[in-house]
Formats: C-alpha cells, sequence, structure tokens
C-alpha cells in the first residue's frame, strides 16, 4: 500500500510540471474571468489503485487564514450536509432565534468553534472543551476534556477544533480578546483526559496518520503576524517536534489544508497574487511534499482530492489539459467555473466570480448554509446597481422594513470595505436587525477592490485602481439618495479596518452627502504605513496598496486618495472612530495623526464660518488592550448606536429597548 502511494507521488512529481509548462504559455488576462463562465476540462480518466480510495470523511470547520487581506469561504464538507433541506435548516435556525427573543436578558454570544467527529460533537461550553454524543448535543449532557482556564488566560475561547483520525488526541486553538495570539492544545483523550502539548502562536493545523497508525500534527507558527514555519509534531512514548518548512519570501504566509477526504495535506504558500502548493501523503507523511507546481508571478491555484483524482483551481485565462499517467487523474479548474459543475464544492480561497456569498429567492437573502436571514421576516431585500464614472454598473444589496413609507425620511446605514478581494460580510447581527426594525435602512455596496464579482473586481480595485472603488461608493450613495432612499442630513457611512480608505477617501472629496461616520480599526494612513517596512504586514500587502518607497508612480498614485494625506479645511461629517491600543495590524499612530490634522482643519474652517456654524463632533475612542480581530462587545456597539442617533437627530428610545433583547446592559 505504502509503495504503490509513493508511486502515485512519484507520478505527479514528474507530471505536473507539465501544468506548468502549459501555464507559462497563458497569457495572464485577468479580464477574460468576470466577462464568461469558466468550462471545465475533464482529463482522460484513470484510476487510482485501491490504496488510495478515502478515508472516512471528517467534518469539515470553517478554515482560518492567518491575515487581515485574505480570506477563504467556508462550506459545507459533505454532500449529506449540501442535500439537507432548506426547511430543516431554517427550522434550526428559528430556533435560536426564538430562544434570543424569549430571553430578554440573555447576553448575544459568538458561537465559537465545534466540529463532529465519529459520533461526537466537540466544542466549548463555558471555559471547557468538551464533547458529546451526537445525538445527546443540545441535551447539556457532555463530558469535560480540558479546563481553559488552565492556560491562565483573560477570558480565554476556542475558534478552531481538530480531532485526530481515530480520536485518540484532539487539538483545539485557543486565544483571547485582547490578543491575536493563538496557543494549541492537544488533549490525549482517555478515561481521564489530559493535555499533551501545548503550542505557543499557531495558526493552522492538521491531523494525519501515517503508516504506523501514529498521529502526527503539522501546524503553523505565526511570528510578529508572519506565518512562515510548518512543524510536526508526535505523542506519546514517541514524542517529538521538528520544523518542516519554513518560508523565506516575506511577501508570502503558510497555511495548510486537510483534502476534504482526509487524503492529502496540502501546503499552500501564498501572496496576494501568487500562490504554490505541496502535495503531503496523508499515509506517508514522514516522506518529502510533492510540488504541485512552482510559483509563477499572478498564477493562484488551489488543490483538492476526490475519488482518486485532483482538481486543481486556477487563474489562468483558459483551463489547461495535461496529462498525468495511467494510474493518476486530474483536473484543472480556472475561476470562471460555475460551482454548480463542480462534482463538490472546493473550500478554495479563490473566489469565482458571480458567485456571491449571499443568495436571492423570492425578495428575501438566504446565506450559503441555507439559513435564512431573520431581518428578511419583517424587511424587504433589494438588490439595485449604481453605475459608476466609468461606467461600469456597482451592485447594492438594501434592506429595510416591509411597512415603511416615505423612505426618503427613513435614515439610511451604507457599509462599505472593497479590498484584498474580499466580500462585504452580511451576515447577521443583532444590532443590524434592531435598526431595521427601527426604521433605518440598510445598504451593502458592493464596490471595486472586493471579490464579489471575482478576481477581476478585485483587480479594478488594488494598487493605481484604487480610485475606481471611491468612485463606486460615491456612485451608490447618490444612486441611493436618488432613488428616493433617505438623505444626505439622514446618511450614516461604516467601515472596519481597510474599508477605512475609501470612507476616509469620501469625507475628504465629497463630505456633503454624509451626516455621519462610524469606523472601527481603520486603515487611515496609507501613504506612511507602507513607507515603513519595520512594521509586520508592509512587504506583504505592497501587491494590495503598492510600494510607494521604490515606486514613485506608486507613491503619488497613494497620495491622491490616502484619508490622512488629503484632509482639508472644510466640512465634515461627524466622526467616531474606534481604535485599539494593541492592534499590530493598523497602527494606532496613524489614527491618531489623521484625527489630530482633521481636528485641526475642521477648527479651521470653523473659522471662516461665521455664528451658527455646527462643528461636527470628532470622536477618538481608544479601547485598552484589543487587536485587529475585533470581537463585538456591548460596550463598542452601544457607543457607536448612541452616536448614529445623537448625530442625526433620532429618538433612541426604542432602539436601546430593543437591544436588550440581544445585550446585557
Amino acid at each position: 500500500m505504502q509503495q504503490k502511494s509513493k508511486l502515485f507521488l512519484q507520478a505527479l512529481k514528474y507530471s505536473i510540471p507539465h501544468l506548468g509548462k502549459c501555464m507559462q504559455k497563458e497569457h495572464l488576462n485577468h479580464c477574460n474571468f468576470a466577462d464568461r463562465y469558466y468550462h471545465r476540462i475533464k482529463l482522460k480518466k484513470y484510476h487510482l489503485t485501491k490504496c488510495l480510495q478515502n478515508k472516512p470523511s471528517i467534518s469539515e470547520l470553517a478554515r482560518n487564514i492567518p491575515s487581515r487581506n485574505f480570506s477563504c469561504k467556508n462550506f459545507l464538507s459533505s454532500k449529506q450536509e449540501n442535500e439537507k433541506p432548506l426547511s430543516e435548516n431554517m427550522d434550526a435556525f428559528e430556533k435560536v432565534r426564538a430562544k434570543l427573543e424569549t430571553q430578554p436578558q440573555e447576553e448575544y454570544e459568538i458561537i465559537n468553534a465545534e466540529i463532529k467527529h465519529g459520533g461526537f460533537v466537540y466544542y466549548q461550553e463555558g471555559c471547557c472543551l468538551v464533547r458529546s454524543k451526537d445525538e445527546e448535543a443540545d441535551n447539556d449532557n457532555y463530558e469535560v476534556l480540558f479546563n481553559l482556564e488552565e492556560l491562565k488566560l483573560e477570558q480565554p475561547f476556542i475558534d478552531c477544533i481538530r480531532v485526530a483520525p481515530d480520536e485518540k488526541y484532539v487539538a483545539a486553538k485557543i486565544r483571547t480578546e485582547d490578543s491575536e495570539a493563538s496557543t494549541c492544545i492537544v488533549v490525549k483523550l482517555s478515561d481521564q483526559p489530559v493535555m499533551e502539548a501545548s503550542f505557543p502562536n499557531v495558526s493552522s493545523f492538521e491531523w494525519v496518520k501515517d503508516e504506523e497508525d501514529e498521529d502526527v500534527l503539522f501546524y503553523t507558527f505565526q511570528r510578529n503576524l508572519r506565518c512562515h514555519d510548518v512543524y510536526r509534531a508526535t505523542f506519546g512514548d514517541n514524542k517529538r517536534n521538528e520544523r518542516f518548512y519554513t518560508e523565506k519570501d516575506p511577501s508570502f504566509f503558510v497555511f495548510l489544508y486537510l483534502t476534504k477526504d482526509s487524503r492529502f495535506l496540502t501546503m499552500n504558500i501564498m501572496s496576494k497574487t501568487t500562490s504554490e502548493v505541496w502535495l503531503i501523503d496523508g499515509l506517508s507523511p514522514w516522506d518529502p511534499p510533492v510540488l504541485i507546481q512552482k510559483r509563477i508571478h499572478g498564477v493562484l491555484y488551489y488543490v483538492e482530492h476526490r475519488d482518486d483524482e485532483l482538481y486543481i483551481l486556477t487563474n489562468v485565462g483558459e483551463p489547461t489539459e495535461f496529462k498525468l499517467p495511467p494510474w493518476a487523474c486530474g483536473f484543472i479548474i480556472d475561476t470562471n467555473s460555475d460551482p454548480k459543475n463542480c462534482p463538490f464544492q472546493l473550500c478554495s480561497p479563490i473566489r469565482p466570480p458571480k458567485y456571491y456569498t449571499y443568495k436571492f429567492a423570492e425578495g428575501k437573502l438566504f446565506e450559503e448554509t441555507g439559513h435564512e436571514d431573520p431581518i428578511t421576516k419583517t424587511s424587504r431585500v433589494l438588490r439595485m446597481e449604481a453605475k459608476s464614472k466609468d461606467g461600469k454598473l456597482v451592485p447594492m444589496t438594501v434592506f429595510h422594513k416591509t411597512d415603511s413609507e416615505d423612505l426618503q425620511k427613513k435614515p439610511l446605514l451604507v457599509q462599505v470595505y472593497g479590498a484584498y478581494g474580499m466580500d462585504l460580510k452580511m451576515n447577521f447581527r443583532p444590532e443590524r436587525r434592531v435598526l431595521v426594525d427601527d426604521g433605518w435602512i440598510l445598504a451593502y455596496c458592493h464596490v471595486r477592490g472586493g471579490g464579489e464579482l471575482g478576481l477581476q473586481w478585485h483587480a479594478d480595485g488594488r494598487l493605481t485602481k484604487k480610485l475606481n472603488g471611491l468612485a463606486d461608493l460615491e456612485a451608490c450613495i447618490k444612486t441611493l439618495h436618488d432613488q428616493g432612499f433617505s438623505q444626505p442630513s439622514l446618511t450614516a457611512l461604516t467601515a472596519f479596518s481597510a474599508g477605512g480608505v475609501l470612507v476616509g477617501a469620501l469625507c475628504n472629496s465629497s463630505p456633503e452627502l454624509l451626516r455621519a461616520v462610524t469606523l472601527e480599526a481603520p486603515f487611515l494612513d496609507v501613504l506612511n504605513t507602507m513607507m515603513d517596512t519595520t512594521l509586520p504586514l508592509t512587504l506583504e500587502e505592497l501587491e494590495e496598496w503598492g510600494n510607494p518607497s521604490s515606486d514613485e508612480n506608486h507613491k503619488n498614485y497613494i497620495k491622491r486618495y490616502c484619508p490622512c494625506q488629503n484632509i482639508k479645511p472644510q466640512h465634515y461629517p461627524s466622526i467616531h472612530i474606534t481604535a485599539y491600543e494593541n492592534d499590530e495590524r493598523v497602527p494606532l499612530k496613524g489614527i491618531v495623526n489623521y484625527t489630530e490634522k482633521l481636528k485641526e482643519a475642521i477648527a479651521e474652517h470653523a473659522k471662516d464660518s461665521g455664528e451658527g456654524y455646527q462643528v461636527p463632533n470628532i470622536i477618538l475612542d481608544i479601547q485598552p488592550g484589543g487587536n485587529h480581530v475585533i470581537e463585538d462587545s456591548h460596550k463598542k456597539i452601544t457607543a457607536q448606536i448612541k452616536f448614529l442617533y445623537e448625530e442625526l437627530g433620532l429618538d433612541s428610545t426604542s432602539v436601546f429597548d430593543n437591544l436588550k433583547k440581544y445585550l446585557k446592559f
């Protein structure tokens, strides 16, 4: 069995390079991606020997990418889950919603990680890692595996769990709200579970079992926000822990992914535009990994395995055929493919265009999991488009109460992101639900720079095309007003992290469109940040923002839109900024500099505005501790809502009464 497995990997080693040759011949024209659906080329079909048949499937957990600027979509792992009736999912969701609404003093909490394996469900209960039999998961009948308090961390929680193939061990990644640093613990499962080991600063991790039935844990080590080292460890009588790989290029990071059938472990080495994948045999994890394709600048690809076949998802302009030996078979899938044609759903970091994180049906919004967003129960969901300056149509998603009248007099909250090829999050949040119930209009603007319409949508909003995102945002707000949705005096704009670039730029260029702004951990000083190579993510982010230190064109272009560089004496909307003292990703220094410059410009403008001029409020709320991966705090939510209601002159009595259904005051 082991020998045949090695033959398969040797075949890959000598055959996959044909893919690279074909890739290099292709003209990497990303414009093709958004303009047509891809087709899939299935190669001449061969089957692997029985030794490569699938292991029992392990239920998937959402994969976490260790960066603020990269996303990996969460998909259901098994065919059974994908085929679960929509009504069943909706019933389960309704139970959760009903529980929240019938317990008005219950504190709203983020649901922590859980995973199914074998006949058990593993999850966090209180301050403990626990497991219960699948059929008893809702009965509070569980076994405590580890008490997180033993780590002596401040309010620790679990954000990822992995179970060894035969359930001898379970590994869990634990962190706190005040830090991005994660500790991975390994618990031996027995009559008396005991912590076998702990590793600091772990990002991604996966289990495999070698030919001697020994569990091997592969994990990546993150230092100073950079994930470059891969380790592998064993436990019990044969303990060892060794570094397996180190990435030398600071613009790349590494994450691990176990194929959905648990057959192969892939080591993914990624930058913003380029990837390289190494394949580790799940049956022989101590053998050297096999390189699928050497990194080629501008080429992204991702590898999956199913039913003795490899699937390669790539952004190459045309699907490419390559030949494998008689005992191997593969597919090349480019990123314009209709996911419906794929025999399984890829958990891929590459976003196919026209494939949203949300689905529209009968005027309602559905999440990919099939759960209906409860906000649509009493609200109308609209799909709209705005025409940007260059004629590009920019999609928007709009929510408002179905019984609302005279929408022009209703408050409007606009949300935007537009960076790193990431979709604008539209997941359910209790405070958003409360705002809609109180008559607000919510508008999500899917501007260029994000990932909603594929790789080209991202490419058209990065580097020297960042101003496209600004033009899109301005067009969206103007279109909303022109279509009768609110008016400037009742319009607020909100964003998080890199979304602050577009919001700050709009406040400089078109402040008359807004009355109030809320920002959270916003990126506002692009120029100085990208010129400081001592910061942990500067080198990694050059492909998104440009290199102002060595490229004069990049420097001059950034100066055109950078919020901190374009502040001037004029009327601004009121702005509430929440920042975090220990944020390593968005330096606090840049936020403070922006705030001080803004206040100076406002004061200068006020001198020439005469008596009666209403000076906008600029509030900088610096939270102690904290990190960039921000959890929802009640203090933050209530402060932001209070600010919006006061600035727009609205009565906040009912909204805070409704918030008490979810938040403990």
